[in-house]
């Protein structure tokens, strides 16, 4: 029994340093980049605010992915503590490659790659179904967040618009997703519940269409109070109001990337620690202070990597890049799919920065970033699995 707890001891070790190369190259450096290239935000406070969201985000939307990475990745086995700790050490330490390499490796893959090598290392049978709603996410987001942004960053740069009211319509757009973000604790024991469907349930109105009547009404009304302040912010001043709105976008962002990464870290966990009773939360705010440490000591690195390499960037184009990244940031968690914070915001940048002629997008930079995705999806995958083997082999 002991034997056993030390090795659980040294899975949540693990963790916390996966945890930490998370926060420091994941969800510590992209949310905020758009900003920063803005010049709306330093670097150094970007990396202060992003770990104080993401550990808010972990702490309160993250049960989704962790469930998912530990449970729900390999078929026929349960991940042992030796197989965690493996997992874990493999995939932090090719994301902490990246980080002090200047490259964002793309987290989900590295670690998806890892848990699933020393999964059937383990024997275990791949889960397939799961593996298809996985990457038909990885390859729909650049597609889809790309093409977004762009259609977004042209509609904010025709003279024909008025960013008057063009940037609150989309600030409304926004209002409706957080209406309908499910958060911890708004819901029952266990479950997640919405802003929308909380006031719903206040109200009893009648479902029309299959659609419940007070969650419309209740998120047209959060999309209208949005559109609304934001329409008199830019009225008072324009320049405030956009860099204003591109905060609170980077803010959501951070949330989101919070709950969807640290379940990156704390997955492979969750089986280990079922013989102990152990309850989620108390694991996902250690999973969220682990994610707060690296945004504070080793995001600034990857902040300046992402605001300033892939595309220079002013206020309309990084909105335009953190709108669609808040939206498939915030599917993912709901579908519990684990997903790379770095391709969808180096996605949403390209795509926003595509929509002027001189944006600056480094087309070196992004070839080499698609294979260093591509490569530690199938690295991490080998390594795990033999690293596994070896070690087990010995012991």
């Amino acid at each position: 029994m002991a034997g056993g707890l030390l090795t659980v001891v040294i899975a949540g070790v693990a963790s916390l340093f996966m945890a930490w190369a998370i926060g420091a190259g994941s969800s510590g450096s992209t949310p905020f980049a758009p900003a920063v290239g803005a010049n709306a935000l330093s670097v150094m406070r970007a990396g202060f605010l992003v770990g104080i969201l993401g550990f808010l985000g972990a702490t309160l939307q993250g049960a989704n992915v962790s469930e998912a990475v530990g449970r729900e990745l390999i078929h026929g086995v349960q991940l042992s503590p030796l197989a965690a700790t493996t997992g874990l050490l493999t995939a932090a330490l090719l994301v902490a490659i990246g980080v002090f390499t200047g490259y964002p490796i793309a987290t989900a893959f590295t670690v998806t790659g890892a848990i699933v090598g020393v999964g059937l290392a383990l024997g275990g049978t791949p889960a397939w179904p799961k593996y298809q709603q996985i990457v038909s996410l990885w390859i729909l987001t650049p597609f889809v967040g790309g093409g977004i942004a762009y259609a977004t960053a042209r509609i904010l740069r025709r003279e024909d618009v008025s960013e008057q009211s063009s940037i609150p319509l989309l600030g409304a757009l926004v209002g409706i997703i957080i209406a309908n973000v499910g958060f911890v604790f708004l819901g029952p024991p266990g479950e997640s519940a919405s802003i929308a469907q909380s006031v719903a349930s206040h109200l009893s109105l009648p479902a029309v269409a299959g659609f419940d009547l007070g969650v419309v009404l209740a998120s047209l009304v959060l999309a209208g109070l949005v559109g609304f302040a934001l329409r008199r912010e830019l009225d008072a001043n324009m320049n405030r109001g956009q860099r204003r709105f591109l905060l609170a976008l980077g803010g959501l962002v951070a949330f989101s990337a919070g709950g969807s990464q640290v379940g990156l870290a704390i997955g492979p966990l969750l089986p280990l620690l079922d013989p102990y009773s152990i309850p989620v939360v108390p694991v996902l705010v250690g999973g969220g202070l682990g994610l707060l440490a690296g945004s504070w000591t080793g995001a600034p690195r990857m902040i300046k990597a992402l605001a300033q390499d892939y595309s220079a960037l002013g206020p309309r184009r990084s909105i335009a890049a953190l709108i669609p990244a808040f939206a498939i940031a915030q599917s993912a968690v709901f579908f519990g799919i684990p997903v790379s914070f770095n391709e969808i915001i180096v996605s949403t940048i390209i795509g926003s920065g595509y929509a002027a002629s001189g944006g600056g997008v480094s087309g070196k930079k992004m070839l080499y970033t698609v294979l260093a995705w591509i490569l530690s999806l199938a690295l991490a995958l080998g390594v795990a699995y033999g690293a596994f083997s070896a070690v087990e082999a010995v012991f």
